[in-house]
This record gives C-alpha cells, structure tokens and sequence, in this order.
C-alpha cells in the first residue's frame, strides 16, 4: 500500500517537476468549476444556453493548454482577446445558420485565420484556437442571435476561472519546480547506483541489466534537461561569466550528468565493487582511499568514475539541502526574453504552408463529412484540423492521425462498455468523466492517443447520461473522425509536404552546428562555464534529432530492435557524450604539452564537419555494421581529454563510412 512518501516519489520519477500533474489539475478543475458557476447561474439567475455550457468547457481546456504567454498580466490579455474572439465567429455563425453552405465556407475561414493567427506567436496560437473551437461549438449548438448574450457568460466566465487557477490557485513558479527537478534528478542517479549495487553482488553484467541501465541513463538525461530548462539564463542562452549561482548550479548537473553516463559505461566494462557502490549510496565514500593515479586499467577507471559520482552527488545533495533553506535566494529570475520578429506571410514560411494545409484537409473533411452526416460532420473537421497541430512534417502528422483514430476507436470501445453499465446515473457517471478528463490532461504530453482515449470515453459517458448514446451514434463518430485523419494524412503528403527527411535534415543540422561551434570554442580557448553552455546546446539538438527521427520507422521497431534508426542514432548520442567530456575537461585548462595535438585534432574534427554535413540524413540509410565490442571509455584519467577529442573525430567517421 503507498504511503504518502512512496505516492510522491512515484509521481516525481514519472513526472519530474509534477508539471504534467499541475496540468492536468488545472484543466480538470476550471472545467469542474466553470460548469458549477454555469449551473448556478442557470439555476438561481438566468436560464443559459446549451452553447454557454459547451463553449465554457472547451474553452477552459484551450485556456489550461493553448494559452503560453510569459508573465500573469499577458496570459489575462489573451485570454480576454480570446473571449472577444469566440463571440465574434460564435455572432457570425448565429447568423448563417439560416445559410448553410454560407455557415460552412464561414468555418472554413475561421480555420485559414485561426491556423494563420500563429505567425504571430504563442498568443496568435492560443487566440486561434479560441477562434476555431467556439465556431465548431457554434455551428454545432444553432444558438439564436437574440441568445448571444447569455452564451457569451460561457466564454466570460471560462477565461476568468482559468485565470484564476493559473494565477492564484496553482501558478507557475520556477523556484519550485527547479528544486522538484533537482529532487527528481537525485532520485535517478540513486536508481542507477541500486542497478550498479545488483551488478556488484552478481559480479556480472548481462544483456538486460545493459538494457535497464540504458533506459536508466534515458530517463536522468530527461530530467537533467528539464532541471536545465527552469535555471534562469542571459538572453543568449550562455552564462555570461563564472561564479554566478545559476552558471554554478548548471556547471554541478552537468558535471552529476556526465559522471553518471561514465559510471555506467565504465561499470559495464568492469564490474563495480559492491562496498564502494554502496558506501556512495550512503554518503560514506569520502572515508575511503581513492585511487588517484593516471592507470588505464579498467578497474581503477570504474573506482575513479564511481568516486566522482559520488562527489557531484554529494555536491547536488548540498544544493537541495541549501535550496529548501533559502529558496534559491541567489538565483535571480530571468527577464522577459520575448523580442520583435518580423512577421512572415510569404509561402517561405512553413506556418503559412501549414495554414493552407489545414484548410485544404478541413474542405475535404467538411466534403466527405457532409456525406455522412449533416448534423455530425464537425467531427472530421476537427480531425483534420488537430492533426497538424505540433508536428513538422508529413510522417509525424500520418503518425498522430493513426493515434487519434485508433485512441478514438479504443476509446468509443471502453466507453460503450461503461456508459451501458453506468446509464443515466450521474452520480457516478460525473466523477468518472472528472477521473477521464485529468487522465486525458495528465497523458497529454506522452501520449496523444491516450489522450483521445479518455476524451472518446467521457463523450460516451455524457451521450450515455443524456439519453442520446446509441451504437450509430458512436459509428458515426468513429468514421467522421477516420474520414478527418485520412483528409489530414493525404493533404500532408500532397500538399506542401514537409518530407520526413527534411525535417531531419534541418535537425541534423543544427546538431552539426553546434557541435562546430563547441570545437571552435575549445580551440579558442573559452572558459569551462561557456563550453558547458555550448554542449548543454548540442545536447537540445541531439534531443531534437531523435525526435525528427522517429517517423522513419515504426516506434516499435526504433526501440525494441537495433535496427539502422537506433544504431545511427546512438552514434549521434556517443558524440554527443564526448563532446560533453572535453567541455568539462577543457574549458580554459588545456595544457601546453597537449596544446598542439589536441588544436589539431580539433580542427581536423572540425575540417571533418565541413565536409560530412551537407550530407544529413543520408547517414541513416547506410547499412553498417555494429562494433564488435566497445571502445575504451576514459573520461577520468589524464588521457580523457585527448581521448575524448580522438573519440569524437571516430564518431564522424562512423556516421558516413563510406566518405
């Protein structure tokens, strides 16, 4: 049974930072508590609208998910511009009811300006979505004209409690969430020393133990990240000198980061000692003898690696201990970095591709949608239009087509099942629609099919408590859904297609560039804190690769088999790797013995980038073997640097061994 400790520690090791469970409770309340204000009002003042109630719940959930600004007073600016928005296409689709084709070329323009609206950033966004959903919702519920000013409470009152619960009931506060990351990073660095405890008593190493610390590494190179994200920065992204308390705090992650990666990489050479892994466990090992000598043997190597694990997680340990205390007091919040951009209407930019796109899909979805239904055919055009939401190319939109159609099919299944069983009970029908919609919310950023499940659920269960559930009914919706998929899909394909390739392409080339741009400041000489800003980069960009790489083949595939996608991948990720190996043992401290052979490895790997770049993707459609047996890994010893420059020049010529 979990107690309140396990039930947090559970929650932080899925959700570092609790940010997915913030969300979710926020979206679920402001619906739970818009619909109560609704009713109230319907009860003891004025009769509302069914379209007051649909709008207030939509609304509350673009409010909890749609709306980015920085800063309390902008988020109230768009939610409020998004009000006047929603009444506005809500007017206009009130008075072409009574024309229908006009009402459906209307929506269609809404669509064009809702999906173009995002040129203008993260409030066009959100504005936009506020746009698009109140058209569908007024087109759906036929209000009449003279109803408009009882349907506006719906949005009014919707925009309002969002803002409440942003702002008062559950804000956004970095400090916080900083210190729960840190407290989520210790955490998975004490899972990786328990996996390093089992091996040292076992005194081997088999193939899922390497599995299981890979996922391992995974998931702290996750968390280590999202602690990075919430440590405020210069608006250049790099610390601009040494001794700051955020440059100190983001120095102590990357340095607890790379020791973890070398503890488990050298542990799987030569297994650990079992006191030594648990003295570390324990915050014991500073009592014990390191070995501090240059030796190559790997033995000593797993020792040395073990001990500087031990340290920066001791170091990490004292900066929780410290935050808890003083809240982060030397930390200063950083200012808005928002800044004027040109605004880009022309064909060359992708979000205006993308806006003819959607429309395209939703006149196809409305054509065929219309064929099906008259009544119901807003359901393809929703399809089609969420399809493209946060993908950038034609293989992720196919993908999370696939996802809405099968979380909807799944999701109509279950709920069949349960809207039977349940009926017209809402006194339980309610809290299990309020427990569907968080777990929708909750599994939003995992999952988008998981997402779509739950919601397909809580309409089954509301069609079910309003009498109106019907097998048809449900059909219908599966199909007009299939039919917005498929309208989404083949637009992606052949219109302006954003080619898999290309996106990746674009991804890779960044990870060069960053790369090149880490060499060039070791060779100029840069201090540690800058070159650790520069790999902190490369690092996003490799992040970035994996996910422009994973359309290439099917998800299964990239993670249960070594297949061309994983191994290529691991290449990037073993750059990656020693590339964060000479930013720490670089930075400002090269020594004049070593000077001239490692400039010149260095600008030999950088001549070796110039040459192999143009070439992006192609890397991942070579056929190569997998190395017999693993390279020497010598982060700690006073070859490490060199080695770690040699190392990176290997990985590029693994990646196009053909060159």
């Amino acid at each position: 049974m979990f107690s309140g400790f396990d039930l947090r520690d559970w929650l932080l090791a899925n959700d570092p930072a609790l940010s997915r469970l913030r969300i979710a409770s926020r979206v679920t309340l402001t619906i739970v508590i818009s619909f109560a204000i609704l009713f109230a009002i319907h009860l003891f003042a004025v009769p509302l609208p069914t379209a007051s109630y649909g709008l207030g719940i939509l609304l509350s959930i673009e409010g909890g998910v749609a709306v980015r600004d920085k800063g309390n007073a902008q988020q109230l600016v768009t939610r409020l511009l998004g009000c006047v928005a929603s009444l506005v296409v809500v007017g206009v689709a009130a008075a072409l009811e009574g024309h229908r084709v006009l009402s459906d070329l209307a929506f269609l323009v809404v669509i064009f300006l809702a999906a173009s609206a995002r040129v203008f950033g993260a409030r066009g966004f959100a504005i936009g979505m506020f746009a698009f959903t109140s058209y569908f919702m007024g087109a759906y519920f036929q209000p009449d004209i003279a109803e408009l000013p009882l349907v506006a409470v719906g949005p009014v009152v919707a925009a309002l409690t969002g803002h409440v619960m942003r702002v008062m009931v559950m804000p956004e506060d970095w400090r916080r969430d900083l210190l729960r990351s840190l407290e989520s990073v210790q955490g998975r660095v004490n899972q990786i020393l328990f996996k390093l405890a089992a091996l040292a008593s076992e005194g081997k190493v088999a193939e899922h133990d390497r599995r299981e610390l890979r996922v391992l590494e995974e998931r702290l190179k996750e968390v280590v990240l999202m602690a990075e994200s919430f440590i405020p920065r210069p608006a250049g992204g790099v610390f601009d000198k040494g001794g700051d308390p955020a440059a100190e705090l983001a120095i102590r992650l990357f340095d607890l980061h790379l020791a973890a990666e070398s503890a488990i990489v050298l542990s799987l050479q030569s297994v650990p000692d079992f006191a030594l892994v648990h003295a570390i466990i324990e915050g014991r090992h500073r009592g014990l003898d390191e070995d501090r000598d240059a030796s190559p043997d790997a033995a000593a190597e797993t020792r040395r690696a073990l001990f500087w694990l031990g340290e920066t997680k001791c170091h990490l340990g004292e900066t929780i201990a410290e935050a808890r205390l003083t809240d982060f007091a030397g930390i200063l919040p950083a200012e808005d970095q928002a800044t004027a951009t040109g605004i880009d209407f022309s064909l060359n930019n992708p979000q205006i591709r993308s806006t003819l796109q959607i429309t395209l899909a939703a006149a196809l979805a409305m054509s065929f949608g219309l064929l099906l239904s008259r009544e119901r055919w807003f359901w393809a055009v929703l399809a089609s239009f969420l399809v493209f939401t946060n993908t950038n190319s034609r293989g992720d939109t196919a993908m999370k087509a696939l996802q809405r159609s099968l979380g909807t099919l799944f999701g109509i299944a279950i709920g069949l099942g349960l809207a039977t069983l349940i009926g017209s009970e809402d006194a339980v029908g309610i809290p299990v629609a309020i427990v569907c919609i968080f777990l929708a919310f909750y599994f939003l950023q995992i999952s988008y099919a998981t997402m779509t499940f739950f919601i397909s659920i809580v309409l089954c269960l509301v069609y079910g408590m309003t009498g109106a559930l019907t097998v048809d009914l449900l059909a219908l919706r599966f199909e007009e859904t299939l039919i917005g998929a498929i309208a989404g899909t083949a637009v992606a394909f052949l219109v302006f297609p954003a080619r898999t390739r290309g996106a990746l392409d674009a991804a890779l080339r960044k990870w060069f560039d960053a790369l090149d741009a880490l060499l060039a400041a070791t060779i100029d000489g840069k201090p540690r804190y800058e070159l650790i800003g520069l790999s902190q980069t490369l690092d996003a960009a490799y992040r970035d690769v994996t996910v422009a790489a994973r359309p290439l083949g099917s998800t299964w595939s990239v993670v249960t088999r070594p297949g061309p996608i994983r191994q290529t991948l691991a290449i990037f990720l073993s750059g990656t790797y020693w590339a964060r190996i000479v930013a720490s043992s670089l930075g400002g401290n090269m020594g004049a013995e070593d000077h001239e052979q490692i400039v010149a490895a260095l600008r030999q790997a950088r001549a070796r980038i110039a040459e192999i770049a143009p070439r992006a993707s192609e890397c991942f459609f070579i056929e190569r073997q997998s190395p017999s047996s693993a390279a020497r890994n010598l982060p700690i010893s006073a070859q490490g640097s060199r080695l770690g420059v040699e190392m990176i020049g290997g990985v590029l010529d693994r990646l196009y061994p053909a060159a």
